[in-house]
């Protein structure tokens, strides 16, 4: 196992899972297999967050740009979020999980909707880690939306334009009082960051891995962590500064 710092965790990790239809396709099997074995990872990687003591972990689980695939394939993951919905309630509850939600969520189909919002009012209480589904979400249209929030405001007078900042602007956003990631994994040897969390991810540290989202286990969470706590997180400044002293 990786050497690491459990004092020194990110807050909050954030996830792309990417890979499941070549894992399928690599397995001789469909892509909804693929999606349901990912479904596998998903349930390791929440218990292993809760397990050690992440915050905040978000999954990059349906973009804008998903509604674009097959009917067949957008149905079959709804049908799998359902099903993964139903089947963990009883572990968020047992375990203090919270769930959230972030994107369109008004744009799903309305069973699912339904059962969404039942899971987030009966996990709202919880308190041992908020986990977000970014579900019919795209980076730039949350910006945009935030955006025309924020200019509604001014013209209604209730926000004057000098009192934008990057502070007031962020809880314009969907993830309004989450913080920002601390580390972003994205899996299948993929190197972009696919509209998510654009904003969010300023200073965000990025680990980027070969292993296919089904495949991604304990053992490659923890690497992903020891290379983020082999960083340092400067924030613009130099290491001298950081460690108060004379900057170069």
């Amino acid at each position: 196992m990786p050497d690491i710092d459990f004092q020194r965790l990110p807050r909050h990790i954030a996830i792309i899972m990417d890979g499941n239809g070549r894992w399928a396709k690599r397995h001789a099997l469909g892509r909804i297999m693929g999606h349901q074995k990912g479904v596998e990872a998903v349930r390791k990687t929440v218990r292993l967050c809760r397990e050690i003591g992440v915050e905040y972990l978000t999954l990059y689980a349906f973009s804008v740009e998903n509604w674009s695939r097959p009917d067949q394939e957008v149905a079959a993951l709804m049908s799998i979020l359902r099903q993964y919905l139903r089947s963990e309630l009883a572990e968020m509850m047992d375990n203090q999980i919270r769930l959230n939600a972030i994107g369109d969520i008004d744009g799903l189909q309305a069973p699912v909707r339904k059962l969404l919002e039942e899971t987030m009012a009966q996990t709202a209480e919880n308190r041992g880690m908020v986990l977000s589904l970014a579900l019919s979400y795209g980076g730039q249209d949350e910006i945009i939306r935030a955006v025309r929030r924020v200019a509604q405001e001014v013209r209604e007078g209730k926000l004057a334009v000098e009192d934008i900042t990057r502070e007031s602007f962020a809880a314009y956003l969907y993830t309004a009082g989450i913080p920002d990631p601390d580390l972003l994994i994205r899996t299948s040897g993929e190197f972009r960051i696919s509209n998510f969390l654009l904003w969010q991810s300023a200073y965000t540290e990025f680990h980027f891995t070969e292993v296919l989202w089904p495949d991604f286990d304990r053992k490659d969470l923890l690497a992903a962590i020891a290379d983020y706590q082999r960083r340092e997180r400067r924030y613009g400044l130099t290491s001298d500064q950081l460690r108060g002293g004379a900057s170069s």
